[in-house]
C-alpha cells in the first residue's frame, strides 16, 4: 500500500484517525497503550491521528487497533465518515 493515500480517500483517512484519537482519549489510554495493544507503533499511532496527515494503513492495523479499543470496526467507520450529503452541505 502506498504510503500517501489518494486524494479521493485523504478525508477519510484524516477522520478516522480523529475518530481514533478521540475514542482512544474517552478509553484513557495514551498513544503508547494502544500501540501496544494494536501491535504498531507509538510513532505509528500518532501519524495515524495527527490532524491534517493522512497515513494510510492495512486493514490488518484497523482490526488491531479496534480490537485495542475495545469497538467494532464497522462503529468505527460509522463514527468516522461523514456522509456526502453532510459534507456537499455548505449551511
Amino acid at each position: 500500500m502506498s504510503k500517501r493515500a489518494d486524494f479521493k480517500n485523504r478525508d477519510r483517512f484524516i477522520q478516522l484517525g480523529i475518530a481514533i484519537s478521540t475514542l482512544r482519549r474517552m478509553r484513557g489510554m495514551s498513544q503508547e497503550q494502544l500501540a501496544e495493544k494494536a501491535n504498531v507503533s507509538r510513532s505509528f499511532i500518532s501519524a495515524i491521528e495527527a490532524p491534517g496527515l493522512a497515513r494510510p494503513f492495512s486493514l490488518v492495523v484497523f482490526f488491531n487497533i479496534a480490537d485495542a479499543l475495545d469497538v467494532d470496526p464497522a462503529d468505527l467507520i460509522n463514527a468516522s465518515v461523514f456522509p456526502e450529503r453532510i459534507l456537499k452541505n455548505k449551511k
